[in-house]
C-alpha cells in the first residue's frame, strides 16, 4: 500500500506538517543522562578504590563514614530541588494560566544550580588568594582550623577572618618616600577616578539624559579621564628606585609595578605607531611583496614568543641592552607588529577610500588623509590596539625574566617570583598582597574600557 502525496491544498497554514519525534529521538536525552550518572558513579567509585590504598594525604580532611552523608546530603538536595520545582510548577501554571511542564521547571532549575556552583567554583580560587594576602602567617595552608565544630572551618573551605590584619600590605609599602608633589599628584588622580566613579554611577543611574545635559556629562568626563592619566603618567614618569630604602625586595614591589606601566605604555604608544602605518600601507596601498608580506605576518604568529628567546638574548647581548628597559620594549615592540597589523588593516578596509580620495583631490598627501582622515575615524581601533599591547605586555613574564637581573629593574612578574624563591622560604601572604595589589591596573583597564576590547576586535575583523 502506497501513500498518496500531499497537494498544497493539503497542507495546513503554516505550510508544513508537524510530525511527532521518534522514540529514538524522545529517549536519547534519558539515555545521555543515564550514561553520565553511570560513569560519575563509575569514577567516583574508581576514585574511592584508588584512594582507599594509600596513606591520607594532610591536604585532605578525611570523615570517617563521610561518603555516608555526603550521600544523605545529596538525597536531601535532590528532594529539596524536587519540591521547588513542583512549587515553581503550579506557580507557573496559575500565573500564565497554561500548563507548564514539570520536566522543563525542574531542567531550569538544574541549569541554574550548575551555574552557581560554576561561578562558586571559579570565584573561590580568588577569594582564597584574597584572604591569603590578608593573613599575616605566610601559609597557604593557615585556613583549617580543628578545634572548630562547624565542618566548613574545620576543612579550611572558610577562613578564620579573626586573625586577619594588613600586616603583608605594609610590608609592600615599607620605607617608601613619596615626597609632597607626588602626594598631590596622587590626590589629584583620586579625585578623578572618584569622578570618574560618580559619573559612571549618574549614567547607570540616569539613562540617556537631554542632548544639551549629555554633551557637559560627557565633557566633564573627558577632562576628568585625562586628568587622571596626566596624573598617572607623571607619577610613573618621575618616580625613582631612590625612594624605596626599604631592606627585602618586597618593600620595592610599588617600584616594580612602576617598571611594568612604564614599559607596557611606551610599547603600547609605539604599537600604535608601528600598526597604524604598517596596516595602512597594507590595506590601501599596492606594492610587490605586499601579499607575501601579510602571509608572514600570519606565519610568524603561529609560534610562541619563548621559540626567539635565544636570539633575542644573544641580540640584546651584543647590543648592549641587557637589564635595560630599552632592550624590553624594543622586545615587545617587535612582536607586537603582525597581530595589531592585521588588525587595524580589517578595519581601514571597512571605512570608504573614498574619504581620502575626497582629501587627496583637496590637496593632501598620502600621509595627511592617514593623519587627518583616517586616525581621527580610528579612535575606538587605537584604544584597542593600545589596550591590546598594554594588558599583553603587562601579564608578559618570560622575556623580562630573561632580560631583567637587577632587583631596580624587575616588573611585577619577576617580582612575584622573588616572593616564591626557596622551598622553605616561599612568603605566601607577601606573594598574595602583592598579586592583588598587581591585579587593580589590569582589572581596572577591563572595567573602565571593556566596550574597546569587544568593539576593536569585530571593527578589525569586518570589511565591507
Amino acid at each position: 500500500m502506497t501513500r498518496a502525496p500531499l497537494n498544497a491544498s493539503d497542507l495546513p497554514p503554516g505550510g508544513y506538517v508537524h510530525r511527532e519525534p521518534g522514540l529514538l529521538r524522545r529517549a536519547l536525552p534519558w539515555l545521555i543522562l543515564v550514561a553520565c550518572v553511570a560513569g560519575v558513579v563509575v569514577l567516583g567509585y574508581l576514585l574511592a578504590q584508588n584512594m582507599a590504598g594509600r596513606p591520607k594525604s594532610f591536604t585532605i580532611y578525611f570523615v570517617e563514614g563521610g561518603w555516608k552523608r555526603f550521600l544523605l546530603f545529596l538525597l536531601a538536595a535532590s528532594g529539596v530541588l524536587a519540591l521547588t520545582s513542583l512549587i515553581g510548577q503550579k506557580i507557573g501554571q496559575r500565573v500564565t494560566r497554561r500548563k507548564v511542564s514539570y520536566v522543563a521547571v525542574l531542567g531550569d532549575q538544574l541549569t541554574h544550580l550548575f551555574l552557581i556552583l560554576v561561578v562558586l567554583v571559579a570565584v573561590y580560587p580568588l577569594v582564597y588568594v584574597l584572604v591569603a594576602a590578608f593573613d599575616p602567617r605566610n601559609s597557604l595552608f593557615a585556613f583549617p582550623d580543628f578545634d572548630n565544630p562547624n565542618i566548613l572551618y574545620r576543612t579550611g573551605l572558610l577562613p578564620n577572618l579573626s586573625v586577619l590584619s594588613l600586616e603583608n600590605f605594609r610590608r609592600l609599602f615599607d620605607g617608601v618616600v613619596v615626597p609632597w608633589w607626588q602626594l598631590l599628584l596622587a590626590g589629584l588622580g583620586g579625585a578623578a577616578l572618584s569622578a570618574l566613579l560618580l559619573f559612571a554611577l549618574i549614567g547607570r543611574v540616569s539613562g540617556k539624559a537631554a542632548s544639551a545635559t549629555s554633551t557637559a556629562f560627557e565633557r566633564n568626563r573627558a577632562w576628568a579621564m585625562r586628568l587622571l592619566i596626566a596624573a598617572l603618567v607623571l607619577l610613573v614618569v618621575f618616580m625613582t628606585p631612590a625612594q624605596f630604602t626599604g631592606q627585602g625586595n618586597e618593600s620595592r614591589f610599588l617600584l616594580s609595578v612602576r617598571n611594568t606601566l612604564l614599559v607596557s605604555g611606551i610599547t603600547g604608544v609605539l604599537a600604535i605607531l608601528l600598526s597604524t602605518t604598517a596596516g595602512y600601507a597594507m590595506a590601501r596601498l599596492r606594492f610587490p611583496g605586499r601579499f607575501q608580506t601579510l602571509l608572514f605576518f600570519i606565519f610568524i604568529q603561529m609560534f610562541p614568543v619563548f621559540l626567539a628567546l635565544v636570539a633575542v638574548y644573544t641580540l640584546m647581548v651584543i647590543l648592549g641592552l641587557t637589564n635595560t628597559f630599552t632592550g624590553l620594549i624594543l622586545a615587545y615592540s617587535g612582536g607586537a607588529i603582525a597581530f595589531n597589523t592585521w588588525i587595524f588593516k580589517g578595519y581601514v578596509e571597512s571605512l570608504p577610500e573614498s574619504l581620502e580620495e575626497a582629501a587627496m583631490v583637496d590637496g593632501a598627501t598620502r600621509w595627511q588623509a592617514l593623519l587627518r582622515v583616517v586616525l581621527p575615524l580610528s579612535g575606538g581601533m587605537l584604544a584597542f590596539i593600545f589596550l591590546n599591547q598594554f594588558i599583553g605586555t603587562y601579564a608578559e613574564f618570560i622575556l623580562a625574566n630573561v632580560l631583567l637581573t637587577g632587583v631596580e629593574k624587575w616588573t611585577v612578574g619577576v617580582m612575584l617570583l622573588s616572593f616564591t624563591a626557596g622551598q622553605f622560604s616561599t612568603q605566601w601572604g607577601i606573594f598574595a598582597a602583592a598579586a592583588a595589589l598587581g591585579a587593580l591596573p589590569i582589572v581596572a583597564l577591563f572595567y573602565g574600557f571593556q566596550q574597546y576590547f569587544v568593539g576593536g576586535t569585530v571593527a578589525g575583523g569586518v570589511k565591507e
